[in-house]
């Protein structure tokens, strides 16, 4: 279902999910550039929201989670590579989840971080919602 959305077919993420954790990562590429030639910053927050989004994801299985707030810090410019962000849950309540994410370009280097707050939505996971 994610990798077959519309703005995924344009972005072309790969996404690792494990328990509690989860990993995107995003080809950049020219279309992606501000006019200072480097990757706008809605780059970075598709890799650390997704990747925060399904750190949390992974911990609730019976209701759809929905992203409460965001915080994000740009630390440095990418232009080629890869932005590869990974991410993990930090706090599991009853109704909220914080998922930390941190990205990297193709050489390792901190490019932004971030950190989300995630709730359990009162809407339970349905093949309506294309959930099996």
């Amino acid at each position: 279902m994610y990798l077959g959305a519309p703005i995924n077919r344009y972005f072309q993420p790969r996404i690792e999910i494990g328990d509690g954790r989860a990993a995107v990562s995003i080809p950049i590429r020219e279309e992606f550039f501000h006019a200072a030639h480097a990757a706008h910053g809605a780059i970075y927050f598709k890799a650390l929201d997704d990747a925060a989004f399904f750190a949390a994801n992974s911990l609730v299985e019976d209701t759809f989670v929905l992203t409460v707030s965001f915080n994000i810090h740009l630390t440095r410019p990418i232009s080629s590579g890869e932005i590869r962000a990974t991410a993990e849950v930090v706090h599991n309540s009853r109704r909220l989840l914080i998922a930390e994410a941190v990205a990297v370009d193709s050489e390792g280097r901190e490019v932004a971080r971030g950190t989300g707050m995630f709730m359990r939505s009162d809407t339970p996971l349905s093949p309506d919602l294309g959930y099996a």
